[in-house]
């Protein structure tokens, strides 16, 4: 079942004299439970897609169906609640409040969205935190954990509020190797259980642990590699990486 679709989705920036395609009449659907990655070089319009696919930016023509929602005929803060209630964000900048503690900062989104109570909104922090490891911090300033932390106190955070699909712009961007294949992991993880989620990268080792890589260049998707679910088996992975790197290389990356 497709929970989102766009069709013929269009970006440019400037006026009638001088403008610039970001994105050029894209067409894109992507199924429930779907784990898929997208990759190009840079200025390819991968980030693009990614915050106009999602509402948070405005399409210039064209249409983007959520679960059958048309998101351009939304207004600015029906989008606000549609992103509130029913995405996730995880940026490679993580945009955390640094007068909040690490656990009110993953609660916060929840309590304003009201969908549950304090006491099952604060359960649900806690497993979150657990199944993440990082419940132990859950006291900690922001400051005071490391940026692999972080970028798990990242993914409670999005997944607070239960969304049915989660974006990522470059979320393992700023991560060791070590980290990042944790994160992607715990992401996994998640997507097991049925999240559906959408990650932009540049990181053949990131996109190899997932479902489809599109492949973006100059505005337009010029290129789709199906590798399957990602078993967890080191093995698999390696051929995975290096299926995915011969198809890159095909393309021009």
């Amino acid at each position: 079942m497709k929970i989102l679709e766009a069709k013929g989705l269009t970006k440019i920036y400037g006026g009638k004299k001088q403008s610039v395609a970001i994105l050029k009449d894209i067409n894109l659907a992507i199924s429930q439970g779907e784990f898929i990655s997208i990759m190009g070089p840079s200025g390819s319009g991968k980030s693009t897609l990614l915050y106009n696919i999602s509402g948070m930016d405005r399409m210039s023509s064209g249409s983007v169906l959520l679960n059958g929602k048309e998101l351009s005929s939304l207004t600015e803060k029906e989008l606000a609640h549609l992103r509130l209630y029913y995405m996730g964000f995880i940026f490679q900048q993580i945009h955390l409040l640094k007068n909040l503690s690490i656990f009110d900062n993953i609660v916060l989104s929840a309590y304003l969205a009201k969908k549950d109570k304090k006491e099952a909104i604060d359960k649900r922090a806690k497993e979150l935190m657990k199944k993440t490891g990082i419940i132990h911090l859950k006291n900690n300033d922001i400051m005071e954990v490391s940026g692999g932390q972080l970028q798990r106190v990242a993914i409670c955070r999005a997944l607070i509020n239960e969304p049915e699909i989660l974006f990522g712009d470059e979320p393992t961007g700023a991560l060791n190797s070590t980290s990042a294949s944790e994160v992607l992991d715990i992401l996994a993880d998640f997507n097991d259980q049925g999240t559906t989620i959408m990650l932009v990268t540049h990181d053949v080792k990131v996109a190899a642990k997932t479902e489809r890589v599109i492949y973006m260049l100059d505005g337009d998707i010029v290129g789709e590699k199906h590798l399957g679910k990602y078993q967890r088996q080191e093995q698999e992975l390696r051929a995975r990486e290096n299926n995915l790197s011969r198809w890159l290389m095909g393309m021009g990356f």
